[in-house]
């Protein structure tokens, strides 16, 4: 029985209208969407009574209904049934609040009754949809919106869903039939499909179509990527406009700026010296804070690349640590290196490295393989460098910022070459800004790529037993020409996107939820089982691209640049890697096709980041392992775990699911290794990323490689990331053949704290002239330990390079 509070209470209705509160009916809705859940379990009374204490005179329906949704949720732990309650709650309230037509909030979006809000949908979209209005409104099915985990939900309420005067006015289903319009426009059989796919959970947009598909300026395109215009004040400030009017747009970067001249270099027109690049860099770190990406609100997403012979590469490198002072360094950008081969080679040969100025010796940039290497030597001899170093030192220089800011990405600027679909076009100077997209720039061609990433975890037959690559290539085609069209959709603010992306028609397909898949199958992600389907996974995404994309260009014929292209040579990924692939594809019957049709799209398989898209879709990131089984989550009423739901599922089913498993899952920070109650084959099954040797991991993505013509975002993941670890793991990525040979490093936030921690000491003694001598000593006792562990990190550092095979790593 639900005791009432004192006094008479009342809640505003939807509609306005003033009712006195009935606990009773608080009970009856909660279990009016308790339908299918096991209710030995879940009790819609314990939600009642949390709600009744926020209940206040003047409370909505609508902040009742958020309080018994996260109520809810916060009970997830104690069984699986609670999330799916704590989402139909949600949904359900959204349901109430908005229209249920499409067409009636396509037409509130178009005219918004208020003079101070712009029309959120375009023209052209507007009456496409007024003109098809019985039949898309028929076929949305607004129970699919149930098919979201609670947080799924609330990412698209927060972010991507439409609002009016700050109310949310979209359900999810609206949105995904937006999207759907702007793609296919009046061909209203295509919209359908692919909204049905969407809508299904077989694929997702990035967040960037999410929030502006159908609006009057569109930018349906992630990832951008361009290089320095020219080394000149014009040139400089050309990209930094380009770079705001891009992020602007919600749009993110990759910026290569090679030809940049060194600092202390003769600048003729002035008859001063050049002030560098952190100067420079320093204003680039300013826009990406002045500009937003409007899509999740945060700090635009700009990456610098930069070959390791430039001059300023140690200044580069120190750019984003915590440390020093405000003016040398730019924090809020992300750094790559594109690394030569010569570089490696160097390096590992404990050689002398010269750094040099593009300024005064021109075309390194421009040149790669055996071409750079002799024009590198060249003016080696010639004695044109700025400096020499052991190669060993500035390899150690990107190793340590990495240990301390997770970056600087590490691109091989060779095999990015040598691999390339474009290199016709000329040499590719860059990447993205996750590294996923490597494509031709030019002072004058911005490189644009559409992407998306097909939940692979969907595939996975009911049983459980089998995989079903032919959907998986079914939908690939359907996803390849969607992006495909989203090329002559797209709202370009920049010609020189435009004419680059038209001439090119590069697109990026990825996946997610690949550990999930691993995982609904019983596959340890170490196995050979896990690793053929790997490889198999993305044979299927590569071959499903190429044979829509020949079926595009028999129709609209093939991309501008085509010719001379290794793909117009006949020339696949794989061939170019010397790989064969398995025999689950014709590939004999598509070369032919190829041959006589060619193909539409010069890049097809790009492996993106998935995050915001993994979170709502409720999968694991890209292909990733999950980092841990339990994870923290932040509601309005409060902070609280959430174990996975596949774990919880499996321990639920064994009977082993309790309070007391619960809280050793989080004493061990989201591991299950350590918990004697736990099955080996479970544990096995459920290992983390920091469980998982990274041998394993770029043996994965060395696998899947071929079948890839752009490159992955791989991100590592070690636990205590050593110099010698980290060097081990760079060199055995670079021999594998890998065009990006790390993303970011990730390593337990906790040990990165008491790291930076101890690195602050030596300021602290240097200022602290007096005080209490034991505080002091305790000081100097941090001080010491941290010296020893960079002492046991340099030797690591010189093991890995004097003992290549050893590979720390593999252990990590």
């Amino acid at each position: 029985m639900v005791s009432k509070p004192t006094g008479r209470m009342y809640v505003f209705k939807r509609g306005g209208r003033k009712e006195e509160v009935h606990l009773d009916k608080i009970t009856s809705r909660i279990q009016k969407l308790c339908y299918g859940l096991n209710m030995d379990v879940v009790d819609p009374v314990s939600i009642t009574l949390k709600v009744v204490n926020g209940v206040y005179s003047g409370v909505t329906t609508t902040e009742l209904d958020t309080l018994a949704a996260e109520t809810a949720i916060t009970k997830s732990g104690e069984h699986p049934d609670y999330a799916t309650l704590a989402a139909r709650i949600a949904i359900s309230n959204l349901h109430k609040e908005t229209k249920k037509q499409f067409t009636e909030v396509i037409d509130d979006l178009y005219d918004p009754d208020n003079e101070e809000q712009l029309p959120a949908i375009s023209e052209d979209i507007y009456q496409i949809i007024t003109q098809h209005t019985d039949r898309l409104n028929a076929c949305i099915i607004y129970d699919r919106d149930f098919s979201y985990s609670y947080f799924g939900f609330k990412i698209l309420e927060q972010s991507f869903l439409k609002r009016i005067n700050g109310k949310v006015v979209e359900r999810p289903q609206h949105m995904l039939m937006r999207i759907a319009i702007n793609i296919h426009r009046d061909d209203i059989d295509s919209v359908i499909a692919t909204y049905n796919l969407l809508s299904e959970r077989y694929y997702m947009h990035t967040t960037h179509t999410l929030f502006s598909a159908a609006s009057p300026k569109a930018q349906l395109c992630s990832s951008f990527l361009m290089m320095m215009p020219d080394d000149s004040i014009d040139g400089i400030f050309k990209c930094v406009t380009n770079c705001g009017i891009i992020s602007k747009h919600g749009g993110s970067i990759g910026v290569n700026i090679h030809n940049i001249r060194a600092k202390g270099t003769y600048i003729a027109g002035t008859n001063g010296v050049s002030n560098g690049l952190v100067p420079m860099l320093g204003v680039f770190d300013h826009v990406a804070l002045f500009t937003m990406d409007v899509s999740t609100k945060s700090t635009a997403k700009l990456s610098i690349y930069l070959e390791p012979w430039h001059a300023d590469t140690f200044e580069f490198l120190n750019l984003r640590k915590p440390t020093g002072k405000d003016e040398i360094r730019a924090r809020d950008l992300s750094y790559a290196m594109w690394i030569p081969d010569l570089f490696m080679k160097r390096v590992e040969a404990n050689g002398i490295w010269s750094l040099m100025c593009p300024h005064q010796c021109p075309g390194l940039a421009d040149s790669w393989g055996p071409e750079f290497e002799t024009l590198y030597e060249k003016y080696e001899s010639e004695g044109k460098f700025v400096r020499q170093v052991q190669a060993q030192d500035l390899w150690k220089a990107m190793i340590v910022s990495q240990s301390e800011t997770g970056g600087p990405s590490m691109l091989y600027k060779d095999a990015c070459n040598r691999l390339s679909n474009q290199k016709h076009c000329g040499t590719v100077r860059g990447g993205s800004f996750d590294a996923e997209v490597v494509a031709y720039t030019a002072p004058e061609e911005i490189a644009v790529c559409c992407q998306a990433s097909i939940a692979v975890d969907m595939f996975v037959s009911a049983d459980r037993k089998s995989f079903d690559f032919a959907s998986l290539m079914n939908v690939t085609k359907v996803v390849t020409k969607n992006l495909d069209k989203m090329i002559d959709a797209n709202y370009y603010v920049l010609p020189a996107e435009k004419s680059a992306s038209l001439k090119h028609r590069p697109i990026g397909i990825g996946i997610q939820g690949l550990a999930d898949a691993f995982i609904l199958l019983k596959m340890p992600f170490s196995s050979e089982q896990a690793a053929l389907l790997n490889k198999q996974i993305f044979e299927t995404i590569y071959y499903g691209a190429l044979e829509a994309s020949s079926e595009l260009a028999e129709v609209n014929g093939q991309y501008p640049s085509y010719t001379g292209s290794p793909v117009s040579e006949g020339k696949l990924q794989f061939d170019m890697w010397g790989i064969e692939p398995t025999d689950l594809w014709n590939w004999t019957q598509l070369r032919e096709k190829i041959k006589t049709k060619g193909v539409r799209n010069s890049l097809l398989v790009a492996q993106l980041s998935t995050t915001t898209a993994s979170q709502i879709l409720g999968d694991s990131d890209s292909v990733e392992p999950y980092r841990a089984y339990v994870t923290s989550m932040k509601v309005s009423s409060g902070e609280f775990q959430v174990v996975n739901h596949h774990l919880l599922r499996d321990l639920t089913d064994r009977g082993l699911w309790g309070e007391s498993m619960r809280n050793e899952i989080i004493a061990n920070q989201g591991s299950i290794q350590n918990i004697s109650e736990v099955p080996d084959d479970l544990k096995e099954i459920y290992k983390t990323s920091w469980e998982i040797s990274q041998k394993v991991i770029l043996n994965m993505a060395a696998d899947r490689a071929p079948f890839i013509d752009q490159s992955q975002n791989l991100n590592i993941h070690i636990e205590r990331p050593s110099y010698g670890a980290l060097s081990s793991m760079h060199f055995y990525g670079w021999k594998k053949g890998l065009k990006t040979g790390m993303g970011q490093l990730r390593d337990k936030p906790v040990l990165k704290t008491v790291n930076m921690l101890a690195g602050k000491v030596q300021s602290v003694l240097q200022i602290q002239k007096h005080g209490d001598s034991e505080e002091i000593d305790e000081l100097e006792e941090i001080r010491k330990k941290q010296e020893e562990e960079e002492d046991k990190n340099m030797a690591s550092l010189v093991c890995s390079l004097k003992n290549p095979e050893a590979c720390e790593m593999c252990g990590s």
